[in-house]
C-alpha cells in the first residue's frame, strides 16, 4: 500500500517532518498529493485515498466528512498565522469600527463545499474582525469577487472595487506590502482566540478510518515523527523560517511578517478540549452558512489512540 501525504503551503510539523526526510524514514516511499496525477490529487478534498494523511485547512476536511467520507481525527493544530483585514491606505479605516458599511471581498463558490474554502476563510474572517466592534456580518455589504488567483480579492480592492479584504499568512503578507495596502484590523493582536477561528485555526490531522483500523502502527509512526519534527522545530528557527519560506513560495520577509517569533514552539498536535471546542466553533459556523451538507459529530470522528501512544514513544 502506498502512503501518501498532502500538504498546505503553511507551517505544520508533519510538513517539516516530510522536508527532514523523517516520513519516509518511517513510512518508506511517500507520494505528495500535490505532484500526483489529477485522478490522485482530487483527493485532497474528498480524502478517498486509503493510504492518504492530511494535515491542512478545516473546511475540506469537515466538509469531507459532511459528506460521508471515512476518515477520522487524529490530533489538531493551531498556529497563530497572520490574519488580517487589509484596506486601501487613503480609505480612512482605521479600525474596526471603520468596516461598518465597507464592501467585502467575498470569493464565489467553487465546484464542491470543500473547495469553497476561500469563501469560507472570508466570511468567518469578517465576521472575527466586525466581533472587535461589535458588529456583524449584517453591517458590511459583501462583494463576490473571483476565487482564482493567490489571494482573491487583492486586486479588487486595488482596483477600488471593495473596501477590505480578509487574508492571512505568508504570501499575503508579502503580496500586502507588494500592493502597498494598509492593515484595518489585526484578529491576532484580539485576545479571544475565537475571534481568530478560521480554516487553519484549528488545523486538523486526518487519516482513513480503513488505515487506522488494519494498520494502526503506520498511523502512529507518522504521528511520531510529527512529534519528533516539533521537537526539533523548538530550537530551530531559522532552519524552520528556510523551509517555510519554500513551502509558502514567499519572501522571509512575508515569513517573519505572517508569524511571530515563538511560533515553531507550538507545532505540536494535540486533542485538548479546548482545540475541539474551537474547531466546534468553526463546524457550527460552516454549517450555519452551508459549507455542509451535513453535521459533523466531532466526538464520532476523533481517535485519540493514536496520538496518545505516539506522545508515550517520544516521551511526551
Amino acid at each position: 500500500m502506498k502512503i501518501w501525504y498532502t500538504r498546505c503551503p503553511v507551517p505544520t510539523a508533519s510538513g517539516l517532518a516530510y522536508n527532514l526526510g523523517w516520513l519516509e524514514q518511517e513510512l518508506g516511499d511517500v507520494g505528495v498529493l500535490q505532484d500526483a496525477p489529477p485522478e490522485i490529487a482530487r483527493h485532497h478534498f474528498d480524502h478517498d485515498l486509503l493510504g492518504l494523511f492530511r494535515e491542512g485547512g478545516n473546511v475540506p476536511a469537515l466538509a469531507a466528512r459532511s459528506e460521508g467520507a471515512r476518515t477520522r481525527l487524529i490530533g489538531l493544530t493551531w498556529i497563530e498565522e497572520w490574519q488580517s483585514i487589509l484596506v486601501r491606505p487613503d480609505s480612512g479605516i482605521r479600525d474596526a469600527a471603520g468596516l461598518r458599511g465597507a464592501r467585502f471581498a467575498l470569493p464565489g463558490w467553487a465546484a464542491s463545499r470543500a473547495e469553497s474554502f476561500p469563501r469560507a476563510m472570508a466570511l468567518h474572517g469578517a465576521k472575527g474582525a466586525l466581533s472587535h466592534a461589535g458588529l456583524t456580518l449584517d453591517d458590511v455589504r459583501f462583494v463576490d469577487v473571483p476565487s482564482d488567483g493567490w489571494w482573491p480579492g487583492l486586486e479588487a480592492l486595488r482596483r477600488g472595487e471593495v473596501d477590505a479584504v480578509y487574508v492571512k499568512g505568508a504570501r499575503a503578507a508579502e503580496q500586502a506590502a507588494q500592493l502597498g495596502l494598509a492593515v484595518a484590523v489585526d484578529l491576532d493582536a484580539h485576545p479571544d482566540p475565537r475571534t481568530r477561528v478560521n480554516n487553519g485555526t484549528p488545523r486538523p490531522i486526518t487519516v482513513h478510518e480503513d488505515l487506522l483500523a488494519e494498520r494502526p502502527e503506520v498511523v502512529i509512526g507518522f504521528l511520531v515523527q510529527t512529534l519528533r519534527a516539533a521537537e526539533w522545530a523548538a530550537s530551530s528557527l531559522d532552519e524552520v523560517r528556510a523551509i517555510l519560506g519554500r513551502e509558502t513560495r514567499s519572501g522571509s520577509d512575508g515569513v517573519v511578517t505572517a508569524y511571530r517569533n515563538d511560533f515553531h514552539t507550538a507545532l505540536h498536535p494535540d486533542l485538548s478540549g479546548e482545540r475541539l471546542d474551537l474547531l466546534r466553533v468553526q463546524k457550527d459556523f460552516l454549517r450555519l452558512h452551508g459549507f455542509l451538507a451535513s453535521d459533523v459529530d466531532l466526538g464520532a470522528w476523533l481517535a485519540p489512540e493514536p496520538l496518545a501512544e505516539a506522545r508515550k514513544k517520544v516521551g511526551l
